[in-house]
C-alpha cells in the first residue's frame, strides 16, 4: 500500500511539473512578446521635468521701447509700476547702465554682445554693402538666440525686431524657434496700420512667415499673450527657455486704452519743467543719483511752459498722461509674465532682466518734413482723439527732458541722457535684494552674462565664418555679490552713430554731439564729479584728453567707423 502511494505521489509530481513547465513556457513566450511593447510605451511616456536645481536656468529678457530713466516707481518715478518695483526689491537696480542712443543700435549690441559697427548697425536706417553698415546683424558675430538654441534652449520672441526686413535677416534665421515680430521700428499699437509711407501696412512675421495683426488687440497685451502661448507649447519637456519680450511700449505713437491713462488725468498740469524738477528730487530720494546732482540747461528745442497757450498746455499734459498710461499697461503685462512663471513653478529658476533700449524719445515726426505729410494724411493729432487708434502723438523733447533728469539731452545723443537707461535684474543667481549698483555697465555685458549662466562657450566661427568675441563681459560675479564692479579704469567703451560719438574710460568721457564728426569738437568730462556734462575739462586735463583721443583713433579704426549718408529723419 505504501508503494502504491509512493508511485501515485511520483506520478502526481511528474504531472504537476510537466504542467508547470508548460505554463512557464507559455507565459515566458508572452513576456517575450510584451517586452518590445513595454519598451515602446516607456520610450513614448513623457519624461518628468527636471527639478529647478538640475535644470539649466531660464532667461526672461524684457526690453521697454523708449522708456525714460525717471519713469519707474523704484527709480523714483510717479507712474504706477508695482510689478517692476517688486522685481527691484527682489533684485538689483543699476543706476549707470548704458545702451546705445537709438533702438536698433542697442538691439544689435544686445543680441551680439559687441560694438554696433561689429554687429552691423553702424547707422540705424542705413543698409549698405559697407562692413559695419549692413543694417542687420552681421556675419562677424554669432547671434545670442542661435547659440542658446544650440545649447538646448527653447528660444522665443515677440515684439519689435528692427534688425532687418528680409527673410534672411528675420528672427527665424537668427536662432528664434518661435517669433512674432514687427520688422520695422514702430507701428500702430491698436492695428496693423502703418506709420511710414514705405509701409502703409506694418510688416509682421510669425516664425519667418508673413502674417497680419489680429483685430481688436493692443500691442503690449498681444505680445504678452503670444509669449505665454509659446511657453505653454513646451512647458513640461524639461528644456530651459530664453524669452525675448521686445515690447513696443511706450514708443510713439502714444496710444493706450482709456482705463490706463485716466488715472493720471490732471497729474501733469504743472508742465514739463516742473515735472523735471520733481523727477530730480525723487531720483535723489530713491538713491538713484547723488544728493548733489543738478539739472543741465534744457535743450534749445524746448519751449518754456509759460509761453504756451492754455489749449497748448492741456494738450501737452494729455501727452504725458497717455505716456504714463502706456507705462502702466506695460507693467501690468510684465506682471502677467511673472505670474505665469510662478503658477507653473518656473519663477525660481528664471533670471529676469528688464531694461530700456535708450533714453527718452524726443522725436515728433507728425510735424517733420520727412514723415509729416504721410502721418497728417492718415492720422490726426486733435485733442479729442488723442490716444486712439487714429491718433499720432509724441511727447517730444519737452517731456523727454523731464524723463531724462538729471542727464543731458535724450534719445539720439551720445550724452548721458541718450544712453543711461534703467536696468533691473532679479531671479536665479541674484544674491543681493533691493540693492542699487552704480557700476558702469553696458548693454554688451548682457549676452556674455547669459552665456556664462547657460554654460555656452562662444565659438571662433559661426556658419563657416570667423566671428569676433563679445566686447562685453559677464556680470554674474556682480549679481552673486562677489564683486562690486566689472570694468576697471582701463576698459574702453566707445560708440559712434551718425557723427555723434563717445568714448568712456573709467570715469572719463570723451563726447561729441555735433554732426558731422570733427575731432576738434570732442569734449571731456569727469563723471566722477558731475553727471550733467556741463563742465568741459579738456583744457584742464590736456594729457588725459590726448590719451582718450588716441584711444578713439585706435577704436574707430578697429571697428571700421565711416560716414555713409543715412536715410532722412532723426531715428526711430
Amino acid at each position: 500500500m505504501n508503494q502504491k502511494r509512493i508511485k501515485g505521489t511520483e506520478s502526481l509530481f511528474h504531472n504537476s511539473s510537466e504542467y508547470l513547465h508548460k505554463i512557464w513556457v507559455k507565459d515566458f513566450s508572452r513576456i517575450l512578446i510584451l517586452i518590445p511593447v513595454l519598451v515602446l510605451v516607456l520610450s513614448c511616456t513623457e519624461k518628468p521635468s527636471e527639478s529647478p536645481s538640475t535644470q539649466s536656468p531660464n532667461i526672461l529678457l524684457i526690453v521697454a521701447d523708449d522708456l525714460a530713466y525717471a519713469d519707474l516707481g523704484s527709480f523714483g518715478g510717479d507712474i504706477e509700476t508695482p510689478n517692476l518695483d517688486q522685481l527691484a526689491q527682489e533684485g538689483i537696480r543699476f543706476s549707470r547702465f548704458h545702451t546705445a542712443p537709438l533702438c536698433a543700435v542697442t538691439r544689435a549690441m544686445l543680441l551680439s554682445g559687441n560694438f554696433n559697427h561689429v554687429a552691423g548697425m553702424g547707422s540705424q536706417g542705413l543698409v549698405t554693402g559697407i562692413p559695419g553698415y549692413e543694417g542687420h546683424l552681421s556675419d562677424r558675430i554669432a547671434p545670442l538666440p542661435a547659440l542658446l538654441q544650440e545649447a538646448g534652449y527653447h528660444t522665443y520672441m515677440a515684439g519689435k525686431w528692427h534688425l532687418g526686413e528680409t527673410p534672411e535677416t528675420n528672427p527665424a534665421k537668427k536662432g528664434f524657434e518661435k517669433s512674432f515680430a514687427l520688422l520695422v521700428g514702430a507701428g500702430n499699437h491698436f492695428s496693423g496700420r502703418g506709420i511710414f509711407e514705405e509701409f502703409p501696412e506694418a510688416p509682421f512675421t510669425e516664425n519667418g512667415e508673413k502674417t497680419s495683426w489680429p483685430e481688436e488687440t493692443y500691442s503690449t497685451d498681444f505680445y504678452t499673450d503670444k509669449l505665454i502661448s509659446y511657453l505653454e507649447s513646451n512647458q513640461n519637456d524639461g528644456k530651459p527657455f530664453f524669452v525675448f519680450a521686445a515690447y513696443t511700449s511706450p514708443h510713439w505713437p502714444l496710444q493706450v486704452e482709456e482705463k490706463y491713462w485716466k488715472k493720471y488725468e490732471g497729474k501733469y498740469a504743472h508742465g514739463y519743467e516742473k515735472q523735471r524738477e520733481l523727477n530730480l528730487e525723487s531720483l535723489k530720494k530713491a538713491g538713484m543719483i547723488s544728493p548733489e546732482a543738478i539739472l543741465p540747461p534744457l535743450h534749445p528745442r524746448v519751449k518754456p511752459w509759460d509761453s504756451l497757450s492754455p489749449e497748448e498746455q492741456l494738450k501737452e499734459a494729455r501727452k504725458m498722461e497717455l505716456y504714463a498710461g502706456m507705462v502702466d499697461n506695460l507693467d501690468h503685462n510684465i506682471g502677467r509674465l511673472i505670474r505665469y512663471l510662478k503658477e507653473t513653478g518656473q519663477y525660481e529658476n528664471t533670471l529676469i532682466v528688464f531694461l530700456a533700449d535708450n533714453g527718452a524719445a524726443a522725436e515728433d515726426f507728425y510735424y517733420s518734413d520727412d514723415y509729416g505729410p504721410f502721418l497728417q494724411e492718415n492720422y490726426t493729432d486733435s485733442y479729442e482723439e488723442m490716444g486712439k487708434e487714429n491718433s499720432f502723438i509724441s511727447y517730444g523733447p519737452q517731456w523727454a527732458e523731464a524723463g531724462a533728469a538729471p542727464f543731458r539731452y535724450f534719445k539720439g545723443y551720445t550724452t548721458e541722457g541718450g544712453m543711461n537707461a534703467p536696468l533691473i535684474i532679479a531671479g536665479k543667481g541674484v544674491e543681493s535684494k533691493g540693492k542699487i549698483n552704480s557700476a558702469f555697465l553696458t548693454v554688451m555685458d548682457l549676452a556674455p552674462t547669459f552665456y556664462e549662466l547657460a554654460g555656452v562657450a562662444y565659438p571662433d566661427s559661426y556658419q563657416g565664418k570667423p566671428v569676433q568675441k563679445p566686447a562685453g563681459e559677464s556680470i554674474l560675479s556682480l549679481l552673486r555679490n562677489e564683486r562690486d564692479e566689472i570694468h576697471d579704469s582701463t576698459y574702453v567703451f566707445a560708440l559712434e552713430h551718425r557723427g555723434r560719438a563717445l568714448l568712456r574710460k573709467g570715469n572719463w568721457k570723451l563726447v561729441n554731439v555735433e554732426s558731422p564728426l570733427e575731432v576738434a569738437n570732442f569734449e571731456l568730462y569727469d563723471l566722477s564729479k558731475r553727471l550733467d556734462e556741463q563742465e568741459n575739462v579738456k583744457e584742464l586735463y590736456p594729457e588725459k584728453y590726448q590719451e582718450l583721443l588716441l584711444d578713439w583713433e585706435k577704436w574707430s579704426k578697429s571697428v571700421g567707423v565711416r560716414f555713409p549718408t543715412p536715410k532722412p529723419g532723426e531715428g526711430l
